[in-house]
């Protein structure tokens, strides 16, 4: 392997440049982000850690592009964030990243499998495609027997699994978690945090995941803590 070879193996997937981000103007302005610097490389599992306003769902969603840099720069594969118009980081979003949230976020009347299926209408994939692949997705949470059933008749680790395989089922680049665990027990939790760690290492999905919880956290590969807009000394792969 040559020396140019095994450096764009280095690069990473996602990088965060000196990024700052500013709510609001003059005296109610407030500085969420305070010029961090972040890399996050293929196959991590990154656990993005702090106390509430530190900063860390302001980065999830920037990562996300759900929401832009103040100042800074963003790069995905490379690529300018910052330089790409609103259509092309709706591109983004829907071909290579897959968002889980504290509240499951599913649509109340409609079953396991169509809720599963949306990200593939968006693609405009075959509805006979979008049903083998939602199957598929769901059969991977461990819940190919309950694609029938609405979010009312799912337990709350159920509806979580089944918001996992809608972030899944086209097989984004990275996995996006806000607090995935926030409104389960213990047990349901562990079960969660399970299925995560065997996505991100039987498929290589990347995973940024924010938690406020140790013990959650502790399935990550690395940690990441905000204090006050700012990165502290991330925590190697591997410590625990």
């Amino acid at each position: 392997m040559n020396k140019d070879h095994a450096k764009e193996k280095r690069k990473p997937l996602m990088e965060l440049k000196a990024v700052s981000k500013v709510y609001g103007t003059g005296r109610a302005s407030m500085q969420a982000l305070r010029g961090i610097d972040l890399r996050i490389g293929d196959s991590d599992f990154i656990a993005v850690m702090g106390a509430s306003g530190s900063g860390k769902s302001t980065c999830l969603n920037i990562l996300g592009c759900l929401d832009t840099p103040t100042s800074g720069a963003y790069l995905f594969k490379g690529v300018d964030v910052g330089a790409l118009n609103r259509n092309k980081r709706a591109l983004l979003r829907r071909y290579f990243l897959g968002f889980v949230f504290q509240g499951y976020n599913l649509l109340d009347r409609t079953s396991a499998l169509e809720n599963v299926e949306l990200p593939l209408i968006y693609r405009g994939l075959h509805a006979r495609k979008r049903r083998e692949k939602a199957r598929a997705a769901l059969a991977a949470v461990g819940l190919n027997e309950w694609e029938g059933h609405t979010p009312a008749e799912l337990s709350g680790g159920q509806q979580q699994r089944v918001a996992i395989a809608r972030a899944i089922v086209a097989d984004p680049a990275v996995l996006l978690a806000d607090e995935p665990t926030g409104n389960l027990d213990t047990a349901r939790s562990l079960e969660i945090m399970d299925l995560l760690s065997r996505l991100n290492r039987e498929r290589g999905i990347t995973i940024v995941m924010v938690t406020h919880e140790q013990d959650m956290a502790e399935f990550a590969k690395s940690r990441v803590r905000f204090r006050d807009g700012l990165i502290a000394d991330p925590e190697p792969e591997g410590a625990k």
